[in-house]
């Protein structure tokens, strides 16, 4: 597998990632001050574009995206999409950790 390949991403989700960085949930927030500048000894970016997707972690040179899943992923619909978008963005190489929201804010705080 090629390791730190470029996924291109649609020029619209730009902009709605810069707005979900400004507009993080409580469990991003822990989450990220674990895993910002190189904490875990590699580069982590919040809410980053791939394909049509946008990612709330992802460091480019593992090919790693972190999700933290909260109540609106709880429901079978929101399950379907999560997995169908998993699966499309694993077909391009990237791996996948998953995060309970709730998990998130009690173990990091």
């Amino acid at each position: 597998m090629t390791r730190n390949r470029i996924i291109p991403y649609k020029p619209y989700l730009k902009k709605l990632a810069r707005e979900l960085r400004k507009n993080s949930t409580l469990a991003e927030i822990l989450l990220w001050e674990e895993i910002k500048g190189k904490r875990l000894g590699y580069q982590f970016h919040r809410q980053v574009p791939l394909d049509c997707f946008i990612v709330n972690f992802y460091c480019h040179e593992l090919m790693l995206a972190i999700e933290v899943d909260g109540g609106s992923h709880d429901n079978e619909s929101a399950i379907k999409l999560d997995q169908k978008r998993q699966s499309k963005l694993e077909s391009l190489g990237v791996k996948f950790l998953r995060f309970d929201d709730e998990d998130v804010k009690t173990q990091t705080e």
